[in-house]
């Protein structure tokens, strides 16, 4: 099964590196104007939105699965429980400003 799958992903690689190859002149122009901090940069911006979004992610369902398990007890916890399903999303837009903090500044 996994042997399959990162033959799936090898696939999907090479195929992508096909069809958006370039002429070795423009591959070289564009290397030449990325810079290592850079690449660096959108790099950590991507992690911070992901892994954020991940953990965000992760949050939720625990509190929604939590906060449905109280809601079958009392009916009368449905409106307690939404405050905090809010705060574990805004860990997302924590991670998405922290990114944009990253890129332009």
């Amino acid at each position: 099964m996994i042997m399959k799958k990162a033959v799936l992903v090898f696939c999907i690689l090479l195929i992508g590196a096909a069809v958006f190859a370039q002429d070795e002149h423009a591959a070289v122009e564009i290397a030449s104007e990325a810079t290592y901090a850079g690449v660096l940069k959108y790099f950590a911006a991507a992690l911070a939105v992901g892994i954020s979004c991940i953990a965000g992610g992760m949050a939720v369902a625990r509190i929604g699965a939590a906060a449905m398990g109280a809601m079958s007890e009392n009916a009368e916890l449905a409106g307690k429980a939404i405050p905090y399903a809010g705060l574990a999303e805004g860990i997302c837009l924590w991670g998405f400003l922290v990114a944009l903090l990253i890129l332009f500044l």
